[in-house]
């Protein structure tokens, strides 16, 4: 298998926040999971471990206490999905029969009151969750986060044809369905929830904010796939990840995590230099959405070195437990993946050296005790 990899500091400009009752949350979340018994037994018993309370209000350190509950309890529903039935379960290799069940709860998500999977914990779930996103959130704002939930199951779908096969795809189609299959996007109509505004169409549906979204995405899915790295080349079965991908491009795997840093670090530059151009200009709502989408990526960071998910004590991943200020790559030119080429064609104002946002100096940020 080769020498264990040891992920350095990566690079952070956005300043680490939570929100103060992430403990309480997190408890609540854990009782969530037991009373709709989310996954099996087992598996909800390594979940509510995970801290995923705790990530919700990274997300939102600033949010609705009752929104940030919301999105802790369907993050880790999600986890119900992703682990229990594409994962770990024999749906994750039957990609057809993926599809039909997927479907029957995106109709669950879509009409709650609707007959179907009357007896399955998931769908009950999914139920409280649909009727819960309509007491906090606008028509609008759950009509896009059952849209994005429908774009999040047809990529598991495509992501199971792969593992049923046992083949790895090229780096541009892997960007493209990572942008989905990170479950990042469901998570967005959330952002707005979290604070009780909503965006108007001719901000939320241009193409600079799809393209500051898809970084994010990006960013975040990068991440994880560089911090979950030692766990997934660990485990028995099939996995899909950036380093892999690369790998099967010829890079051993030093040279793919350095070029997996680098390619995140250019992305994360490339976001803080929209999102400061569209701020310029923007609504209130819209710089409230921006730094919501900072606080994602942040608050993923966060947790993706401190969650035991990805810390897994029993085998210690060699991951940091700081990021650093600068980049290994702050070049302006576009990554050479065409499915997110198109994102440098846009205007971002003088390309540069992005200035950090926290309060720290020099090469290392803030630990995580210090938060």
């Amino acid at each position: 298998m080769g020498p264990e990899l040891t992920v350095p500091p990566i690079y952070s400009p956005i300043a680490p926040a939570i929100h103060p009752r992430h403990a309480e949350i997190d408890i609540r979340t854990a009782a969530w999971a037991e009373t709709f018994r989310i996954g099996s037994e087992e598996l909800r018993d390594r979940l509510v471990r995970q801290d995923i309370g705790t990530f919700a209000a990274r997300i939102l350190p600033e949010g609705r206490e009752e929104v940030i509950a919301l999105l802790a309890d369907f993050v880790l529903w999600l986890f119900g999905v992703d682990d229990g039935h594409c994962e770990e379960g024999e749906l994750g290799r039957r990609p057809g029969d993926l599809a039909g069940t997927l479907h029957r709860l995106l109709r669950v998500a879509q009409n709650p009151e609707a007959p179907m999977l009357t007896d399955d914990p998931l769908a009950a779930g999914l139920r409280d969750l649909r009727l819960r996103a309509d007491r906090y959130g606008t028509s609008g704002q759950t009509a896009r986060w059952v849209g994005t939930l429908r774009e999040y199951f047809f990529s598991v779908v495509w992501e199971a044809s792969h593992r049923r096969a046992g083949t790895v795809p090229d780096l541009n189609d892997y960007t493209l369905m990572r942008l989905y299959d990170g479950a990042t996007s469901v998570v967005f109509p959330l952002l707005e929830m979290g604070h009780g505004y909503e965006l108007q169409p001719h901000e939320r549906d241009s193409t600079a904010v799809r393209a500051a979204e898809e970084m994010a995405s990006f960013v975040i899915t990068w991440d994880n796939d560089i911090f979950s790295y030692h766990k997934e080349r660990k485990g028995t079965g099939y996995y899909l990840n950036a380093l892999r991908v690369l790998e099967q491009d010829g890079l051993s795997p030093e040279q793919a995590l350095d070029t997996a840093i680098a390619q995140r670090d250019r992305v994360m530059c490339l976001f803080m230099r929209l999102s400061a151009h569209l701020s310029q200009d923007g609504s209130p709502q819209l710089r409230q959405y921006l730094a919501g989408l900072a606080s994602f990526i942040r608050g993923a960071q966060d947790w993706g070195i401190s969650s035991i998910r990805y810390t897994t004590p029993d085998d210690p991943a060699r991951i940091p437990s700081v990021f650093r200020d600068t980049p290994t790559d702050e070049s302006p030119e576009p990554l050479d993946i065409p499915a997110v080429a198109w994102w440098w064609n846009l205007p971002t104002g003088r390309p540069g050296t992005v200035r950090p946002r926290s309060r720290t100096h020099g090469q290392q940020s803030k630990t995580l005790a210090q938060v």
